[in-house]
């Protein structure tokens, strides 16, 4: 699989896409919501957008909740070593060439740009990131009219008979690096690039700010976009404050908890803006001692945490402990090893990519070799298939029990805090109290 075959379906890399997306939508996250997937019509000629804020992540999330074999756009300066080059042609990435590149090089983006075309044609799903480059935080930068060039152009030179659409997608992470997080993938509206095609014809700059301009709202729309920079750590926290505990609501996602929060904080600014300030003072306030004091929020919302239920919980612990060290003969392989590899990665934003990439390519290596051990360990095959089975299952036994351990250490770290009637963790409740109130109110 080359480039000039790369929108051709490809046997192999169906093969790949399946084990890669197993790992990632089973494994790797604990849950992928999908949100909006009856605006994707497999018939049309899509170009999708999703907001870049977490590396090469962000394109997974796109590719693994799609059925289809879709094209990604990508810098050119990745693709200078013939090798790398090829392993990127087969993993269905086109090259983009930018000033920066060369001037001689953009003669290349006319070649690509016929490609593009025949993928659009094909009908596979073309994905550009219009933000350009990624960035951690929970807001849409100015998109580049990259996207919209594309989208005009391929439907200029196809005698605007394609009527080409684009996807606004939204991602959502609960976490951008940590393993076993929830990520929220949200599709929009398609917007019709037709309804623009008489501007462009006029004046084919103002239809190319006027369609960034409408992309750029409508992928806001679907996604966790906060607008201020000032308060823009505060809000974040008290998405996590308030509605932390809704992470895995399938029927009432979190992402919209969170949409819906952030627009009444918006619309305090000027109807309250004292009462805004408080919120997000105590939202800091909050985050500070609860990370001093080492307490989850989750724990802090519970009014009471019997000690009955504690030692029964600590006991279960203790009775399942040679449980989680056989769980982590997984996780530790798996899980573990890649940790050691983020140290050397400057960007944080790669961390998550690194962690998923290095655990995959563990696990196509390692996994067989478990298998063919299970296999000779143990006389009957039967019983051998059913222990190797056991492995990726105890190892999620082991990250739930290690979470469990923290709930329980953590209930009785408040219960101290209770007994010796400290006077920061009074604090703290008094202020998440206030806090909670206040949004109530809301």
């Amino acid at each position: 699989m080359g480039k000039e075959n790369i929108e051709k379906y490809s046997k192999r890399y169906a093969l790949l896409k399946s084990v890669a997306g197993f790992w990632h939508n089973a494994v790797f996250y604990r849950k992928v919501i999908v949100i909006g997937r009856e605006n994707i019509n497999p018939d049309h000629h899509l170009i999708f957008a999703p907001n870049h804020q977490n590396a090469l992540m962000d394109a997974l999330a796109v590719l693994f909740t799609q059925d289809t074999q879709m094209i990604f756009l990508a810098r050119a300066d990745i693709f200078k070593k013939r090798v790398v080059a090829a392993i990127l042609y087969f993993l269905k990435i086109l090259p983009v060439y930018r000033i920066r590149d060369g001037f001689s090089s953009l003669k290349g983006n006319d070649e690509i740009f016929i490609k593009t075309i025949d993928v659009l044609k094909n009908k596979n799903g073309l994905v550009i990131l219009p933000e350009g480059d990624h960035a951690g935080f929970r807001r849409l930068r100015q998109l580049k009219k990259g996207i919209c060039r594309v989208a005009f152009q391929s439907d200029e030179a196809t005698g605007y008979n394609l009527k080409i659409k684009i996807m606004p997608v939204g991602l959502e992470y609960s976490n951008y690096s940590r393993f076993r997080q929830v990520l929220t993938v949200v599709y929009g509206k398609p917007i019709e690039v037709s309804e623009f095609v008489g501007l462009y014809k006029e004046s084919p700059e103002r239809a190319l700010n006027e369609l960034r301009t409408r992309l750029s709202n409508d992928m806001k729309n679907n996604m966790v976009h906060i607008e201020s920079e000032e308060d823009y750590e505060a809000i974040d926290e008290l998405r996590s404050i308030i509605n932390g505990k809704f992470s895995d609501d399938i029927k009432s996602p979190k992402f919209f908890r969170d949409r819906e929060l952030i627009a009444k904080m918006n619309a305090l600014i000027t109807s309250n803006s004292d009462l805004y300030n408080k919120i997000c003072s105590l939202s800091l306030q909050v985050k500070k001692k609860a990370k001093a004091l080492k307490i989850d929020y989750r724990l802090l919302e519970k009014k009471k945490h019997p000690l009955v239920w504690l030692i029964a919980g600590l006991i279960g612990i203790v009775v399942t402990f040679p449980l989680y060290l056989y769980g982590n003969i997984f996780n530790l392989t798996f899980l573990e090893i890649p940790n050691l590899q983020i140290r050397k990665i400057r960007d944080p934003q790669f961390h998550s990519s690194v962690r998923y990439g290095l655990s995959l390519i563990l696990a196509i290596i390692f996994l067989p070799v478990f298998l063919i051990l299970s296999l000779l360990i143990f006389s009957s095959w039967g019983i051998g298939i059913i222990i190797f089975l056991t492995l990726p299952l105890s190892g999620l036994f082991a990250w739930n029990y290690y979470l469990q351990f923290r709930r329980i250490i953590g209930g009785f770290r408040i219960r101290s805090y209770i007994r010796n009637k400290d006077k920061e963790f009074d604090l703290l409740r008094q202020n998440h109290k206030e806090l909670v109130e206040q949004v109530a109110k809301l």
